[in-house]
């Protein structure tokens, strides 16, 4: 039998290669960090600026997390060899959950092993059949996973836009011949991971109170440093207390690491632990993790400077490669998509980049529409003025070169 599937996957697998898809993983044999030692597989690697990472803070090395990674280590042991509920949960668990709650200003919080993990617990547990669930068309693969398990009914509304969420909403109102859902629950993604565009939350959350909706944000590429204090884009907009449940990662500007949360109101959060199925099936986060990201959590409240350098970083990143004719998408995000269109370019682009000594990534469908090929630069606050410079000389004598090559 596995013969016959062999040859089916080889073709298929041959034809991805073809069209300049296929995902070719490079390998870093350093601590994560705004310079690595990364190569493709099967070659030595060599020092690189890395402008790929989701390290926005530069948390990810810090020597004041793997300490505390390190004590915990010694003091609590490597892992919990158990679930929440039967024997896995340390106090180290409970301080974290009322950490996040605290930062983000929510009732209650539950941690997942991953916020994958904690968008596929919520939907089940409390959406039916009676229920109705609104989500953006660009809202990440865990949400559309995690939606997909609830017996709602479900509806899709065209990327932050409000007028066409006011249809959807409009169409929940008729259903039941008129009776509307029982609950309803508009999904966003805080910020589009692909775009770097910021959701429209205040819109979203006047639009919920006029239609009696809940509000979810995953806010996993915001928090830590959107907003006033770091906790996310409900804060940069000013609609925190507006906001029902929120989900995010401490994989990201949090340490990144692994590791997510939901932190809502605690009604809900006491039914993710009675229902909330990765919660429940799933070995609790390593006591290193949780005490790592505790100290993560003490960082950012004072890491006022560390967001002023993404941000400045971002805004210099952006202001020099349109100076030097690329296109970007718009935004004040640390993240910049660099267009090409093309799949093929875009990937010749990101090799060459890397015997450039700059590592990024290109994207290309289905991650990405079909024709919106691009590379997706990823600032972080430990990069330079100088790292910045050197990124974008990298970007323009790579773009010459396959240009060169192709006229050849």
């Amino acid at each position: 039998m596995y013969t016959a599937l062999k040859d089916q996957l080889t073709a298929e697998l041959a034809e991805i290669e073809q069209a300049g898809t296929f995902k070719h993983e490079r390998v870093i044999s350093t601590a994560q960090s705004n310079r690595v030692t990364a190569g493709p597989v099967g070659r030595d690697g060599a020092e690189v600026l890395n402008f790929c990472a989701n390290n926005y803070l530069g948390l990810a090395d810090d020597p004041r997390l793997v300490e505390a990674a390190k004590r915990a280590l010694d003091e609590r042991g490597f892992g919990m060899a158990s679930v929440r509920f039967i024997c896995g949960t340390q106090d180290l668990h409970l301080q974290l959950e009322r950490a996040v709650s605290d930062f983000l200003g929510t009732e209650d919080t539950i941690l997942f092993a991953s916020c994958f993990d904690a968008n596929g617990a919520v939907f089940e547990p409390l959406f039916g059949a009676e229920d109705a669930i609104i989500s953006d068309a660009l809202n990440h693969a865990s949400l559309i996973d995690g939606i997909r398990l609830s017996k709602a009914a479900r509806f899709r509304y065209r990327n932050a836009d409000l007028e066409d969420l006011r249809t959807q909403l409009e169409a929940v109102a008729a259903l039941r011949e008129g009776k509307g859902a029982r609950r309803t629950v508009i999904v966003t993604d805080g910020v589009f991971s692909m775009d770097g565009y910021l959701a429209p939350l205040e819109g979203i959350c006047d639009l919920a109170e006029e239609f009696g909706a809940l509000v979810m944000v995953d806010d996993s590429h915001a928090v830590g440093f959107m907003g006033a204090t770091g906790a996310g884009t409900p804060e940069h907009f000013g609609v925190s207390e507006r906001v029902d449940i929120y989900t995010g990662t401490f994989g990201k500007a949090l340490g990144g690491a692994s590791g997510g949360y939901v932190a809502a109101r605690g009604e809900i959060v006491a039914m993710l632990r009675q229902k909330g199925r990765p919660y429940l099936f799933s070995n609790s986060l390593a006591p290193s993790i949780v005490a790592a990201t505790l100290t993560a959590l003490e960082l950012i409240e004072g890491s006022g400077e560390l967001r002023a350098t993404l941000f400045r970083n971002a805004e210099l990143f952006r202001r020099r490669m349109s100076e030097e004719g690329f296109e970007l998408l718009p935004g004040e995000h640390a993240i910049v998509p660099v267009m090409f269109g093309d799949a093929s370019l875009a990937a010749k682009v990101a090799d060459a980049m890397l015997e450039q000594g700059v590592f990024v990534t290109a994207f290309s469908y289905p991650v990405v529409p079909q024709d919106r090929a691009r590379i997706r630069v990823q600032l972080s606050a430990a990069h330079t003025e100088e790292d910045v410079e050197t990124a974008v000389q990298a970007f323009v004598a790579s773009r010459d070169a396959v240009q060169d090559g192709q006229d050849g």
